[in-house]
């Protein structure tokens, strides 16, 4: 099918090359020309696994396109994709301005038959909206559907190619045959592609990431109810996460989530909850919870030394990005650590293996960046573990104590088993386990 995409940003270009992977003729279009530029050579702007060979095979093999100009998009194409972005506004609420916007473009270049997608995470409605908009300029006959993604940074090809499931929202049947066929490839093991209107589509995707945020805010709390009491919250989730009713997915406390989906996408919810007079309380609760898990974590860090200052001390800390395999930074626990340490009159020197570069455009040179992780403890007061890379799951200890001034961790992801770490002599904060070991 010949497939145009609006937005290149995260979803944009992981949908359009995955698209493009299957046999599909794509035209990705942005309204940056820097950013198509760099992409026609084969520079991608964002880290994940897998995309960039993705991109430059499909570009070579001339499936897989990128312009500037919309009319050559939508002329190009039978089905257009809305992926571009949908930022939080000053209240919270999903800003839906650059949606809007295309689809009233759309609807000027529009020279046959269409139809129009929402891929962005937009609230319930948006399509109708969207609908709206392009019919009022133009009088050529198009349709409109919902179809949201679920693509989780550092994974995204996978999610992509080999979706769990894929919700398509449809006013018109005929519409929604036509996107299974497009899906067709993706499914071939008998995922279920799930049809239904586009309010439900829509609400879908809030749905999911309001119930797995909310997932890891009570598992967090439960952690700090578990350092009182005397329990492990991972022996805890090992429990809990064996009921096949629960599932072992999002249950690992930590000092919360983060990045450009959850934390926007609860507001959002929230807001529109909100709009209707239906408040969301779990979802508040929630969001609560998230601000406090990163406040508990700086607060071990402060009792630990007690009434001694933390002016001058230098701390080296693990990870920038808000999760592993990706260099985003949006949202990220990272930033409230540092924002802190900053605070008290303490140094920062940081190192994460791929968003030092995205951590620099924001934090600039009041950070110190480390070449690598032993580079990064050479003298430093104690670690600070703030995002669970694989590469720091099996250090060399005897090493990070003859870097480290004092053999002091504060760990942010439970990377390591606390015994352990009192026979290696060192001494370990954790989340949701006894408060020093």
């Amino acid at each position: 099918m010949r497939v145009g995409v609006i937005g290149t940003g995260y979803v944009g270009l992981v949908t359009g090359a995955c698209f493009a992977e299957m046999g599909n003729d794509v035209t990705l279009m942005d309204i940056d020309e820097a950013k198509i530029q760099a992409l026609l050579q084969g520079e991608v702007p964002i880290y994940e696994p897998g995309l960039e060979q993705m991109i430059v095979r499909n570009v070579a093999e001339k499936r897989l396109h990128f312009t500037t100009d919309l009319q050559t998009a939508i002329e190009n194409s039978f089905i257009i994709f809305i992926a571009v972005g949908t930022p939080p506004d000053e209240n919270g609420c999903a800003d839906l301005s650059q949606v809007f916007a295309v689809a009233e473009d759309i609807g000027r270049a529009i020279n046959t038959y269409k139809i129009i997608v929402t891929k962005s995470t937009v609230p319930v409605g948006t399509t109708h909206k969207v609908r709206e908009i392009i019919a009022s300029v133009t009088d050529k006959p198009f349709d409109v559907a919902s179809n949201p993604e679920f693509l989780k940074e550092g994974n995204a090809i996978d999610d992509c190619i080999k979706p769990d499931r894929v919700v398509i929202g449809i006013d018109d049947v005929r519409v929604g045959e036509i996107l299974k066929e497009l899906y067709g490839p993706f499914v071939r093991t008998g995922n279920p592609i799930m049809v239904m209107d586009t309010c439900s589509s829509e609400m879908t995707k809030y749905a999911s990431n309001g119930l797995l945020a909310t997932k890891i805010s009570f598992m967090n709390e439960l952690a700090r109810l578990c350092e009182k009491v005397g329990a492990d919250i991972e022996m805890v989730r090992s429990g809990v996460g064996s009921d096949p009713r629960i599932g072992p997915q999002f249950l690992f406390a930590g000092i919360g989530y983060g990045g450009s989906c959850f934390p926007k996408d609860v507001e959002a919810l929230t807001q529109t909850g909100l709009e209707h007079g239906v408040q969301l309380r779990i979802l508040e609760s929630v969001q609560e919870a998230n601000r406090g898990q990163r406040a508990h974590f700086c607060q071990k860090i402060m009792d630990h030394y007690g009434n001694e200052t933390l002016a001058g001390r230098l701390f080296a800390l693990w990870g920038l990005s808000f999760k592993p395999r990706t260099d985003d930074i949006r949202e990220a626990p990272s930033l409230d650590v540092i924002r802190l340490l900053l605070e008290k009159g303490a140094r920062v020197r940081a190192f994460d293996p791929v968003a030092m570069g995205s951590a620099g455009r924001i934090l600039g040179d009041s950070v110190e960046y480390a070449p690598g992780n032993y580079e990064c403890l050479e003298g430093a007061d104690a670690l600070v573990i703030v995002t669970e890379w694989n590469e720091f799951r099996h250090p060399d200890f005897e090493k990070i104590r003859e870097l480290l001034k004092e053999p002091v961790i504060f760990d942010g992801r439970n990377l390591y088993r606390h015994d352990k770490m009192v026979e290696r002599g060192f001494k370990y904060y954790s989340i949701g386990r006894s408060a020093i070991c």
